[in-house]
C-alpha cells in the first residue's frame, strides 16, 4: 500500500515516462514542444498520461533552468469579447504545451495603451509578448525596439523586422459576399465597414466586398456601408438605423459576430425573419454565435493554424534572438448555417 508520503507526492516526470512506456527524454521533448521527431501516437499516449497523472510542469525550476520567467503576454483590445476571448483561451493551451503560462492584458484599442505594454518597464515582467493590434501603423512603430520577443497580431501595417499573423480579409469578405448574391440577395449591407480607405480589418473586408459587388456587375450603395463599433450593441444600433431610415436591404454581412448577433436581434424586433427575408452572415466563426437561434452563418478564420504560426513565431524568437522575422496570412472559409438559405 502506498504511504500517506507517496499519495501526497506530485506525479513527476519520471512517473509519466514510466506509465506510458517511454524515456525520461521523450517526455520532456513532447512537454517543452521539442516533439518533432516523436511520433503522434507517442504524443498522445505522453499526453494521456500527463492528464490521468495530473502532472504538471514544475514552473519556477523550469524557468530558472532556462533563465526565463516563464511568463507570455497576449494585449488584446477587450477581454470581454467573444473573438479575443477563444484567441486567449487557444493560445494559453498552446503555450502551456511550451511550459508558458499566458498573461492577458486589455489595451482598449489604445494607441498609448499598445505602446505602454511594449515599454521596457513591462517587459521585464514578461518573455515575449503577442500584441493584437487595433491602433497606430508602421510608423509608430518604426522606433521602437522591444527588448523581449514580440508578435504582432492583425493587419495594421508593421516593419518588416516584426513577426505578424493576420487574416485574409479580403478574400473571405469576397466569398461571403460572393455567396450572398449567389443566394438572391442583392442589397447587402456591410455592418461595421470602412468608409475611409485606410488599413487594418474593417478595411480589407470592406474591399473585398466591393470587389464582389463589381465583380457580380451589383451597383454599389454608399448608404448600405455603415461603420460600427464591434460589440453586439453596435450591430444592433446599425441595423437599426438603416430600418429607421428606411433603407432597404435583403442581406447583412458583419464584420464580427458580435456584431451580427445583435443586428440579427434588431432585425427580428422589427418582424423581419431571417434567413427568409433578411440573411445574415458574421465573421470569426464563435462558439456562441453557431448556437444562436438560428445559428449564424460565419466567416471562419483557420483559427487553429494563427494560434500555431503566433507560438511558434514566438517561441523561435524566445529561443534564438536570431530567429527571422515572418508575416503569415491564414485563410478563411464562410461556414454557412441557419441565417443564409443555403
Amino acid at each position: 500500500m502506498p504511504s500517506a508520503r507517496d499519495e501526497a507526492a506530485p506525479p513527476t516526470m519520471s512517473d509519466v515516462a514510466r506509465l506510458a512506456g517511454v524515456s525520461v527524454m521523450t517526455v520532456s521533448n513532447v512537454v517543452n514542444g521539442k516533439d518533432a521527431r516523436v511520433s503522434q501516437a507517442m504524443r498522445d499516449r505522453v499526453h494521456e498520461v500527463i492528464s490521468e497523472l495530473g502532472y504538471r510542469v514544475n514552473m519556477p525550476a523550469r524557468a530558472l533552468r532556462l533563465g526565463r520567467i516563464g511568463v507570455v503576454a497576449l494585449a488584446v483590445p477587450m477581454l470581454d469579447d467573444l473573438y479575443y476571448g477563444e484567441v486567449a483561451q487557444r493560445l494559453a493551451d498552446r503555450f502551456e504545451d511550451h511550459g508558458l503560462r499566458l498573461a492577458v492584458e486589455s489595451t482598449r484599442g489604445a494607441l498609448t495603451r499598445e505602446l505602454a505594454v511594449l515599454d521596457d518597464s513591462r517587459l521585464t515582467t514578461y518573455d515575449g509578448v503577442v500584441l493584437a493590434a487595433a491602433a497606430g501603423d508602421a510608423s509608430v512603430l518604426e522606433g521602437l525596439q522591444p527588448s523581449t520577443p514580440l508578435v504582432i497580431l492583425g493587419e495594421r501595417s508593421v516593419p518588416d523586422r516584426f513577426s505578424q499573423v493576420s487574416m485574409d480579409n479580403r478574400g473571405g469578405a469576397l466569398r461571403a459576399t460572393m455567396d450572398l448574391l449567389r443566394l438572391g440577395a442583392r442589397r447587402i449591407a456591410l455592418i461595421g465597414g470602412a468608409t475611409d480607405g485606410g488599413e487594418g480589418m474593417a478595411a480589407g473586408r470592406t474591399a473585398g466586398h466591393l470587389e464582389a459587388l463589381d465583380a457580380a456587375g451589383v451597383a454599389r450603395v454608399a448608404e448600405l456601408i455603415v461603420p460600427a463599433g464591434v460589440r453586439p450593441q453596435d450591430g444592433y444600433a446599425a441595423a437599426a438605423s438603416l430600418l429607421d431610415a428606411g433603407v432597404a436591404f435583403d442581406a447583412l454581412l458583419c464584420v464580427t459576430d458580435a456584431l451580427a448577433l445583435g443586428a440579427m436581434a434588431a432585425v427580428a424586433a422589427r418582424g423581419l425573419r431571417i434567413p427568409e427575408d433578411v440573411q445574415v452572415i458574421g465573421w470569426d466563426d464563435t462558439a456562441v454565435g453557431a448556437m444562436a437561434t438560428p445559428a449564424l452563418s460565419s466567416v471562419a478564420p483557420d483559427n487553429a493554424a494563427a494560434a500555431e504560426a503566433t507560438v511558434r513565431l514566438l517561441m523561435g524568437r524566445i529561443e534564438s534572438p536570431s530567429f527571422p522575422p515572418e508575416h503569415v496570412v491564414v485563410s478563411t472559409e464562410v461556414r454557412h448555417r441557419g441565417t443564409t438559405r443555403r
